[in-house]
């Protein structure tokens, strides 16, 4: 049992932990009432701590090929594990994980789902086509998206909105894929589908050729397009929400949607220098998102057909 004292501890932690990992993620997470926000944060904790382990990083900065990553997989599973039982270790990422799982019902398969997509990376794995692709957005972001929902109240049995949730999860995803082309190559990884290099003519080990970037270019236009119809359907979830988080949600989407789309408009020169955010369009989409969040209306099929769905995957059923 974590004592009022230890709890504070942890938020603290993991309020700490968002500002030094993402700024965009912080500005975001402003606009949750005070209780979601502390959660967030919690969970916000553990999967930065979890992804800094697994790419060899601190704080998502400085990507490295990491060359024990079977080994840092099992240890990470190892302290998930404990926290799902309820365990405290007194390693913070993994306390905060026990304890916001605990208070808000967190049905384990997600946490269980994003150590999967450590694997996938562990182990080498490259998507082959697009199916494969969401597949994998799905377990390193979406799942975290599902798990942001339940905070925020929404029903663990509400697949409709899960879904939502998750698509928001998937955008994110794309926008990072699209923008870390180069890093990635870098690091050895590649997380374009391998049938669509192939159908640009672009060799898988030749990614960053300058003679390939025109391509390269066309392929992170066809990301950033994918990104955007995942945004949108996500939008139609973010109804079913109370106001703060609805508000949070669509000011996030907006602030990370922007990343995509300036990587489409960057076009061949998109990899010259990191695409950010500044702080004055984040605080364009806090301002917009508040005024979006206020026109909820019931969630309606709209916004979904010819997206890939969380039940296509035979692992969420296992």
């Amino acid at each position: 049992m974590i004592s009022k004292a230890e709890r504070a501890e942890l938020v603290a932690f993991a309020h700490a932990s968002i500002a030094r990992g993402s700024k965009s993620f912080a500005a975001a997470s402003r606009l949750f009432d005070p209780q979601t926000r502390d959660r967030a944060c919690l969970l916000y904790a553990w999967c930065r701590a979890a992804d800094d382990l697994a790419d060899g990083q601190d704080m998502g900065h400085g990507m490295s090929a990491v060359p024990d990553a079977l080994e840092r997989l099992a240890m990470m599973r190892e302290r998930t594990e404990a926290a799902l039982a309820g365990q405290l270790s007194g390693i913070a990422a993994y306390d905060a994980l026990a304890l916001v799982v605990q208070e808000c019902s967190i049905p384990a398969r997600y946490p269980r789902d994003l150590i999967e997509g450590f694997a996938l990376d562990a182990e080498g794995s490259e998507p082959g086509n697009e199916e494969a692709l969401y597949r994998y957005c799905y377990h390193v972001a979406g799942a975290v998206g599902c798990m942001m929902a339940v905070i925020m109240g929404v029903r663990p049995d509400d697949e409709a909105t899960l879904d939502r949730a998750c698509d928001l999860g998937i955008a994110f995803q794309l926008a990072n894929i699209a923008r870390d082309v180069s890093e990635d190559a870098t690091a050895g990884r590649c997380y374009l589908p391998l049938d669509w290099l192939a159908e640009m003519g672009i060799p898988r080990g030749e990614l960053l050729a300058p003679a390939h970037r025109e391509r390269l270019a066309q392929l992170a236009k066809r990301l950033a397009d994918r990104a955007e119809k995942y945004e949108a359907s996500a939008r139609f979830g973010a109804r079913m929400l109370p106001y703060r988080s609805a508000w949070a949600v669509l000011a996030a989407a907006g602030i990370y949607g922007d990343i995509a789309r300036e990587v489409r408009r960057r076009g061949a020169r998109a990899w010259d220098r990191r695409v950010t955010t500044s702080k004055a369009a984040k605080l364009s989409w806090i301002v917009r998102a508040a005024w979006q969040a206020s026109r909820r209306n019931p969630i309606g099929d709209r916004g979904r057909a010819g997206l890939w769905t969380r039940s296509t995957s035979l692992l969420r059923d296992r």
